[in-house]
C-alpha cells in the first residue's frame, strides 16, 4: 500500500512535469474516443445494414457469349420458374423477393378496356386479355395502390380485384371468379388449360401512376386494371404464359462464389454470370465507410507520434529522478518494488486523462463525425454527377446510373465495449511509456546511481 499511497503523493509533487504528461495523454485520449466511437458506430450501421437488406445478387445474361451461340445456331437457354425458385431455398442468402405472373382469359369476366378476342398473333390458342400476379405488392408499399375493402389474400387461391375491374363485372368481396391459363399453338393437340377458382378477399383501388405503366398498344392484357393479385403458390409455374422475377440478398458479399457454385449445380447455364450489386451497397454505405476509414486512419498517426513523445518525455523526466531511485535502492527496495511505484504514478495520471478524455471526446464525436460524413458525401456527389465512380454500373453492356441515397446521418454513441478499447488503449500505452523509460534505470546499481549524481 505504501507504494501507491507514495505514487499519487509523487504525482502531486511533480505537477510542472506531470502537467505536460498529462497534456500528451488527455489529447491522446480524446482522440481516440472520437475515432473509437466512430468506427464502432460506423461498424454498427454497416452490420445493420447488411443485416436488413443484404447485398443484392444480379443474374445477368453474358451477351457475348449469347451472340456467340446465335451465331453458331445454338439453342438459347433460359432459366425456369422452377429454377428461379430452388435458387431462393440455398442456405447463403439472407431473404429472396419472387414475384410471377400468368396471362390468363376468362370466359366468365370482361377484361377493362376489352375490344376484341385480344393479342392477335400471339402464339396462345386464346388470346390472353388479363393477368394474375403472384406475390406482387410494390405498388402497395409505394402507396401507388391500397385495399378499400375486405383485406389481402393470405392463402392459395385467394386473391384482390381493382375496383374498375370488380364494377364492370359486378364483384365483390366474397365472391369466387375462373380464369383460364393460356395454351400454346405449339402443343400437340388441344389440351385443357389450367383452371383457378379464385375467392376474392378484396377490392382495391390505383392511382394515376399505375395507369402510366400500362402499355397503350397491347390492349387489355396490359391494361394494369386487368391485374388479379394473388400469392405466389396460386400461380402454376408449369403452365404457359408464366414469368417469374427473383431478387436474391446474400447474407454476406464472401459468399458470392459459393453462391455461384450452388446455382450451377442447380443447373443454372454458363451463358448467365452471377455477380453482386456491389455499386448499390457502396452507394448508400460508401460515405459512412469513408468517415470510418479517415478516423481510424488518423487515430493510428496520433497513438504511434503520442507513444513517441510519451516515451521520451518519460525517459526525461525519469533520467531527472535517478538520485531519487538510487535512494529507494539503497535502502533496500527491490527493483520491481520501484518499476512498481513508477508505473503506478503514470497509471495514476492515465486514470485521471481517461475520465476527463472520454468526456471531451464524447462531446466532440458528434460534430467531428458530421464534418467527415458532410465531406464525404460531398465527394460521393461530385462522382455521381460526372457520372462515374461507384454510382454507375454496367448491366449488359449498357450503363445504368445508381440512385440509391447515401447515408446521410449517424448518430454517434458511446458503447460499454467503446469504453472498455478506451480504457485497454489508455493503459496499454501509458505502461508502454513508463515501463520503457524505467526499464533504462532499474539497470544500473545504486551505488551507480548515487555515485553519478553530480
Amino acid at each position: 500500500m505504501y507504494i501507491f499511497t507514495n505514487a499519487l503523493k509523487n504525482v502531486m509533487r511533480n505537477r510542472g512535469r506531470n502537467i505536460l504528461l498529462a497534456a500528451i495523454i488527455f489529447v491522446i485520449i480524446a482522440t481516440t474516443v472520437v475515432t473509437l466511437m466512430i468506427n464502432n458506430t460506423s461498424d454498427r450501421i454497416i452490420n445493420e445494414y447488411k443485416n436488413q437488406f443484404g447485398v443484392e445478387v444480379t443474374i445477368s445474361r453474358n451477351m457475348p457469349k449469347r451472340f456467340e451461340a446465335e451465331r453458331r445456331g445454338q439453342k438459347i437457354p433460359e432459366i425456369s420458374p422452377a429454377q428461379y425458385v430452388a435458387f431462393s431455398e440455398s442456405d447463403l442468402i439472407q431473404k429472396s423477393v419472387l414475384t410471377n405472373s400468368a396471362s390468363c382469359n376468362s370466359d366468365t369476366l370482361t377484361a377493362v378496356g376489352q375490344t376484341g378476342s385480344g393479342i392477335q398473333g400471339s402464339g396462345y390458342v386464346d388470346p390472353p386479355n388479363m393477368t394474375l400476379q403472384g406475390n406482387s405488392w410494390v405498388d402497395f408499399d409505394n402507396g401507388y395502390r391500397a385495399v378499400i375493402d375486405g383485406e389481402m389474400p393470405g392463402k392459395i387461391n385467394e386473391c384482390i380485384v381493382d375496383t374498375d375491374f370488380a364494377e364492370l363485372n359486378g364483384i365483390s368481396v366474397g365472391d369466387t371468379i375462373r380464369l383460364n391459363g393460356m395454351v400454346l399453338e405449339q402443343d400437340k393437340g388441344r389440351v385443357n388449360p389450367i383452371e383457378y377458382n379464385l375467392v376474392v378477399t378484396g377490392i382495391y383501388l390505383s392511382t394515376e401512376d399505375v395507369d402510366k405503366g400500362a402499355i397503350s398498344w397491347a390492349g387489355a392484357l396490359m391494361n394494369r386494371h386487368n391485374e388479379i393479385l394473388t400469392v405466389f403458390d396460386t400461380i402454376d409455374l408449369d403452365s404457359a404464359g408464366v414469368a417469374i422475377t427473383a431478387t436474391y440478398y446474400l447474407k454476406n458479399p464472401s459468399y458470392l462464389q459459393d453462391f455461384d457454385k450452388e446455382l450451377r449445380a442447380k443447373g443454372l447455364a454458363d451463358m448467365f454470370d452471377v455477380s453482386i450489386d456491389e455499386d448499390a451497397y457502396n452507394a448508400i454505405v460508401g460515405p459512412v465507410e469513408g468517415m470510418r476509414g479517415i478516423s481510424m486512419t488518423f487515430m493510428i498517426i496520433v497513438l504511434i507520434l503520442g507513444a513517441v513523445i510519451l516515451i521520451l518525455l518519460s525517459s526525461i523526466a525519469i533520467r531527472e529522478r535517478k538520485y531519487e531511485i538510487g535512494v529507494l535502492r539503497a535502502m533496500g527496495m527491490k527493483k520491481a518494488k520501484v518499476a512498481l511505484g513508477l508505473w503506478s504514478e503514470m497509471i495514476f495520471i492515465t486514470m485521471f486523462c481517461l475520465i476527463i478524455g472520454i468526456g471531451a471526446g464524447s462531446l466532440i464525436a458528434q460534430p467531428v463525425s458530421n464534418t467527415l460524413l458532410s465531406q464525404q458525401i460531398e465527394n460521393a456527389q461530385k462522382i455521381k454527377d460526372m457520372g462515374g465512380g461507384f454510382f454507375s454500373k454496367e448491366i449488359g453492356g449498357a450503363t445504368k446510373a445508381v440512385n440509391d441515397d447515401p447515408i446521410d446521418e449517424v448518430n454517434i454513441s458511446l458503447g460499454m465495449d467503446t469504453v472498455l478499447e478506451i480504457a485497454i488503449i489508455a493503459l496499454l500505452l501509458a505502461s508502454l511509456a513508463g515501463l520503457t523509460a524505467i526499464s533504462k534505470i532499474t539497470k544500473y546499481e545504486p551505488i551507480k546511481i548515487l555515485m553519478e549524481r553530480n
